[in-house]
């Protein structure tokens, strides 16, 4: 069995899954109150809170413990909304973006707010010029991905970020698929708020993170008690956040990822060799995450190559109902056929991803991908 969804899903890295342990029989006690028993916990907390931080290159007190990328993104942009000016303000996104974005803006445009979907070009890149051509004097926040999971394309997010401070509009970033893959340094890339989730950089589902600069103001998404601050109530979990802690600690460290990119051009050039014009690239050439290889086979039926080589995991950008293949709506937005489309496959590569799991993978798509 070889694992290339890395972009869905990654596995816990041996040093997340030890902390893990540690924390089943650690500190139990509420991080919120002052006793003996608290302490602890409200320390594990607070050192995993710098470690987020040392990886985002921003002060502790910016970030703030969530329940995923999902629920971070979800604060970011309600939150914008909500602290202002609610009804009749303008909120700027891609098409391109993950369902918790596009779901969220849909959301707050029953309650409202006009949001305007940015086109992307046949690479999945966002023009800068676009993005200030957009810009009205109502604009509250552009909310953008750092990098698409589908295609791996990674977007100019300092040229995004030059236009939005210039305009005094907020800047989101959805860095759920960068972190531990490219650096994340919100002082360089120019941005107000960054979320990421721990399940797609070898730490568990469910904790995630929100940077929020200092001096930037939400409406929290969860109200309860003054935690975190009063920014996200709720009572912290020491385990999961010192989970998070520990894999924002190996994120840091890019080097493996060199490896993985020769790997993942390995891939492809053996599969350009065989293929030749029938395999095209979905995706920036070079602008594109490091492990992810998006190609499509013309005349074929991503979900049928997959079928016929059940002992890959990698996903498609198509699906099949009765009878008719649809392209995701990424691939759309692309201006990506239907024809070629259908065949496309994703395959997203990790730092245990090893040589002979690609001359394996090669062997199956040629088993698999007729003539």
């Amino acid at each position: 069995m070889i694992y290339l969804d890395y972009n869905g899903s990654t596995p816990l890295a041996p040093e997340v899954a030890e902390t893990i342990r540690r924390f089943l029989d650690g500190p139990y006690g509420n991080p919120s109150a002052l006793h003996w028993a608290s302490r602890p916990a409200r320390d594990a907390i607070e050192d995993a809170r710098a470690e987020v931080a040392a990886l985002f290159h921003c002060a502790p007190g910016e970030v703030v413990f969530t329940s995923g990328g999902t629920e971070s993104i979800n604060h970011a942009i309600k939150g914008a909304f909500f602290a202002r000016g609610g009804a009749g303000s303008h909120i700027i996104t891609t098409r391109v973006e993950h369902p918790s974005t596009l779901s969220t803006c849909a959301f707050l445009e029953s309650l409202g707010a006009a949001v305007t979907y940015l086109p992307v070009d046949a690479t999945c890149r966002v023009d800068p010029a676009v993005v200030r051509a957009a810009i009205t004097d109502r604009t509250i926040l552009v909310s953008i991905m750092h990098a698409n999971g589908e295609t791996g394309t990674i977007q100019p997010i300092p040229e995004i970020a030059a236009i939005t401070r210039a305009g005094g509009v907020l800047l989101h970033l959805d860095a759920a698929q960068t972190a531990g893959k490219i650096p994340l340094d919100v002082e360089a890339l120019g941005v107000d708020l960054l979320s990421i989730a721990a399940q797609k950089m070898y730490g568990p589902k469910g904790v995630g993170a929100l940077y929020i600069r200092d001096g930037v103001a939400l409406e929290p998404l969860v109200h309860g008690a003054d935690h975190q601050s009063g920014r996200r109530a709720g009572t912290e979990s020491a385990l999961l956040a010192s989970a998070l802690g520990t894999a924002c600690r190996l994120a840091r460290d890019l080097s493996p990822m060199a490896g993985v990119q020769d790997l993942r051009d390995e891939l492809h050039r053996r599969l350009l060799a065989r293929y030749g014009d029938r395999l095209h690239l979905n995706g920036h050439p070079e602008h594109r995450l490091p492990n992810t290889l998006n190609v499509s086979f013309e005349g074929q039926i991503g979900s049928e190559i997959l079928d016929r080589m059940p002992g890959i995991a990698a996903t498609t950008g198509s699906a099949c109902h009765e009878g008719r293949v649809t392209v995701s709506s990424v691939l759309k937005a692309m201006g990506v056929s239907e024809s070629v489309g259908a065949g496309t496959v994703r395959f997203s590569l990790g730092r245990p991803t090893t040589v002979a799991e690609i001359d394996a993978t090669v062997q199956a798509v040629a088993a698999a991908v007729t003539d």
